[in-house]
This record gives structure tokens, sequence and C-alpha cells, in this order.
């Protein structure tokens, strides 16, 4: 008899649920810059919705960077057996 229990996101309804209440709260996070009075220094930064949209634009350019520079350090698969 097996005893196995299936983790919590083995499940698609989990999976799901996860995904909207991530959804929910980035909706939320965003509806709320409407309200929030920030101090900026530059004049671009009071734009609606700038720093989800600058924080989007950074983990893009951090991924693409990371594949360029796994370009440049990748050593071959066998490089500890020789």
């Amino acid at each position: 008899m097996s005893t196995e229990h299936g983790y919590w996101l083995d499940s698609s309804k989990n999976v799901t649920l996860l995904y909207r209440i991530v959804w929910c709260v980035g909706v939320l996070l965003l509806l709320a810059d409407l309200w929030v009075h920030r101090h900026e220094e530059f004049g671009f930064a009071q734009l609606f919705g700038f720093h989800g949209f600058y924080g989007f634009v950074a983990c893009v350019a951090l991924v693409l960077v990371a594949r360029g520079l796994r370009r440049l350090v990748m050593r071959p698969e066998d490089y500890y057996d020789r």
C-alpha cells in the first residue's frame, strides 16, 4: 500500500488558484498606485504604473544578460572529469 502524498502544486486546481491570487495582488497593487502619493525626484517616476513597468523591464533585461553571461562562462559537460 502506497502512503505517498502529492505536493499541493501537483493539482491543477491549486496552480490555477495560485495564478489567480498572484494576478489579483498585482492588480490591487497597480490600483493602489492611484492613491499613493510619492515624493519623486523625477517627473516620469510619477506616471501611473511606472514602477511596475520598470520592474518588469529590469527583470527581462536581467534574464537576457544572464543568458549572454551563460554563453561566456559555460564549460563543457566533462570539464571536471578531465
